[in-house]
């Protein structure tokens, strides 16, 4: 970017006084070079060739320019002559160390005074004054060290260094994690993310064992035996926040995939996931005495990871994926297909977790547990909680147009009644209502809209002839503009 005459005025001219020894006539030929350069480069410079005058005290000006507070740097071009003379405190380089080295020795931590070797001994070591020998000094000992470091030197002088040091950011969130042993699974999940990004052959194998891991972390934590039915809401509270950094885990796989190597494998092994979730949160085989109120931790834990896989997919606007999920059916746990069947869709996935109402609000009921806990447990940055609600959105427009499907919305609790939801604003152009039609399977907006209504009116929302319901999905989904915009 071109800078501008204002961004130039900000830039603080710096004073530099060159400090160095009569040397030879070469010597001093090259200071003089480098102070014309030095000027050209906007630099202001008091070189005694130029600025001390026939009648000048010598003695008065080198200190006056060595405490002068509008001189910002002192450049010290030390070679052998300059480092025995002020060694020896002799001529007018003698004076002048007597003054710097004073100013060296009493502040410690200082850059006014500037060390550029010039010259080196046989062995390498640089020339240069006993009191300056600790501190760090740039090399101009020849033309292609003097062409290296040139820009080094300037930025040093206007304070504009080549690398800033970085903004500190916040603490990583692994940092909140449980003190639970879930290395395998996270220790599976970095193979997995190498291996995703380096493009290995082997990747269906590491995902396939992170997966695995991840299962077998949070079937650990389910109910074999009666729990303590007194402190269950606890307990459940507890598993739940036990549960997060595995959410996480998958969370996390599911970005990194469907954005750098999204594939037809990939959608499948996330529906086969899904599949394994809805295990979690049924009976395990050995119990056959038990209450439903058991098992909700890992209920919520399956409900609030799949909003989250559906909010990672969203962002990562892989949209053929989302169809497969919201159209594939999920073979059910044995324990379970006395009351579901077989299979059941997506909204096998939902909760609602009323054990956990005295927990979560002691002084009376809410509205929904379960979005109450999600919500307390929505701490990951590049997914907000409001990604969440616009997930569930979209999960409800599903079960709106999927004929059997059944989806309580409980986020949008938390929704307020003005909120605007992006992917369904951007709907109303005719390129990104595209990424709706590919998700829903509807490319005709107004088939969508009709689509919509009939199944508010089978739901249970819509036999309550509840109209608020009606008005504030329609509203919150955009139906009205949808594929408005050419």
């Amino acid at each position: 970017m071109k800078k501008t005459s204002a961004d130039s005025k900000k830039i603080k001219t710096p004073k530099v006084f060159i400090s160095y020894s009569w040397t030879n006539q070469q010597h001093q030929e090259l200071v003089r070079e480098w102070a014309d350069r030095l000027l050209s480069d906007g630099v202001d410079v008091i070189l005694d060739i130029y600025d001390l005058q026939e009648g000048h005290d010598k003695n008065a000006f080198m200190e006056k320019m060595v405490t002068d507070p509008n001189v910002t740097h002192v450049l010290i071009f030390s070679d052998k002559g300059y480092a025995e003379k002020a060694d020896a405190r002799k001529q007018g380089v003698g004076t002048e160390s007597q003054i710097i080295s004073q100013k060296v020795y009493e502040q410690v931590e200082q850059t006014k005074f500037i060390p550029i070797v010039c010259e080196f001994e046989d062995d390498g070591t640089p020339y240069l004054p006993t009191f300056l020998q600790s501190r760090f000094w740039i090399d101009f000992s020849s033309l292609e060290a003097v062409n290296s470091n040139w820009e080094q030197l300037i930025r040093l002088l206007y304070g504009k260094p080549q690398y800033k040091k970085p903004k500190k950011g916040t603490p990583p969130v692994y940092l909140n994690d449980i003190a639970v042993p879930l290395s395998p699974a996270r220790s599976q999940y970095n193979l997995l993310h190498q291996a995703i990004l380096d493009a290995k052959p082997g990747v269906p194998v590491y995902r396939q064992r992170f997966l695995e891991a991840c299962i077998e972390y949070a079937d650990e934590l389910r109910v074999r035996e009666q729990p303590d039915l007194e402190n269950l809401g606890e307990k459940v509270l507890d598993d739940c926040t036990k549960l997060v950094p595995v959410r996480d885990h998958i969370v996390d796989w599911v970005i990194l995939e469907s954005k750098v190597a999204p594939s037809e494998d990939f959608s499948e092994a996330v529906i086969d996931f899904l599949e394994k979730l809805l295990e979690l949160k049924a009976r395990p085989v050995e119990l056959n005495s038990y209450n439903d109120n058991w098992f909700e931790a890992h209920g919520l834990f399956v409900f609030e990871t799949f909003l989250y896989i559906i909010a990672a997919l969203l962002k990562t606007r892989a949209f053929e994926d989302l169809n497969n999920v919201f159209t594939s059916h999920y073979i059910v746990s044995p324990t379970e297909r006395y009351r579901a069947g077989q299979f059941v869709m997506f909204d096998g996935f939902i909760t609602h977790a009323e054990i956990l109402n005295p927990i979560l609000s002691p002084e009376g009921r809410i509205l929904s547990p379960a979005a109450e806990l999600v919500k307390r447990q929505a701490n990951r940055e590049n997914i907000p909680f409001f990604d969440l609600i616009q997930a569930e959105l979209l999960t409800l427009l599903m079960a709106f147009i999927t004929p059997n499907a059944h989806w309580y919305p409980q986020l949008m609790y938390y929704s307020g009644h003005r909120a605007e939801f992006p992917f369904f604003i951007r709907a109303s152009q005719h390129k990104n209502f595209a990424n709706l039609a590919t998700i829903t399977g509807i490319a005709d907006a107004n088939t969508l809209r009709e689509k919509f209504r009939e199944g508010f009116e089978q739901s249970s929302m819509g036999q309550q002839q509840r109209v608020p319901f009606w008005q504030s999905f329609w509203k919150a989904m955009n139906m009205d503009n949808l594929d408005t915009i050419k």
